[in-house]
């Protein structure tokens, strides 16, 4: 991912596009998806990243099937963390592939494509394990890309 400010991000990634990207794939599964991007920070950016999970109340959803792909741009930075309850049921391996994903797009300049493809590889699993259930579900966290709080 090149050195680039948040600001920079943002005009590279359509932030509506991404919600839908949101909608469409929690219409897949009980699970929840969330985008964080952060502003420039010194420190470790996994810890930020969990700070940031439990800042979004996604240690609350009722199946623990949250993902959260947490994006700091100035430090070319990103981690993909899901819950307790998605990574018991697909393990490391399930993580380190959504994250050389879309480290290939983030490489080459596609920010939108990388976000896009790991939206869709989390939905891919979440449909899986936690399909989803009209009759019951509810959509437990916002679907908008969250700049709030940073960690």
């Amino acid at each position: 991912m090149p050195f680039m400010h948040r600001r920079r991000l943002f005009s590279l990634v359509d932030k509506e596009r991404v919600r839908k990207a949101i909608v469409e794939a929690e219409k897949r599964t009980s699970g929840e998806i969330c985008v964080s991007v952060a502003r420039f920070f010194w420190g470790r950016v996994r810890p930020a990243a969990e700070r940031a999970f439990r800042r979004l109340g996604m240690t609350n959803t009722r199946l623990r099937n949250g993902i959260l792909f947490f994006i700091v741009p100035a430090r070319k930075r990103f981690v993909v963390l899901g819950d307790e309850g998605i990574h018991a049921k697909v393990g490391q391996d399930f993580w380190d592939g959504i994250a050389a994903g879309m480290a290939g797009h983030f490489r080459q300049g596609e920010f939108m494509e990388g976000l896009m493809a790991g939206i869709q590889a989390a939905a891919d699993g979440l449909a899986v394990h936690f399909p989803y259930e009209p009759a019951t579900d509810v959509n437990e966290l916002p679907d908008d890309i969250d700049t709030g709080g940073d960690t």
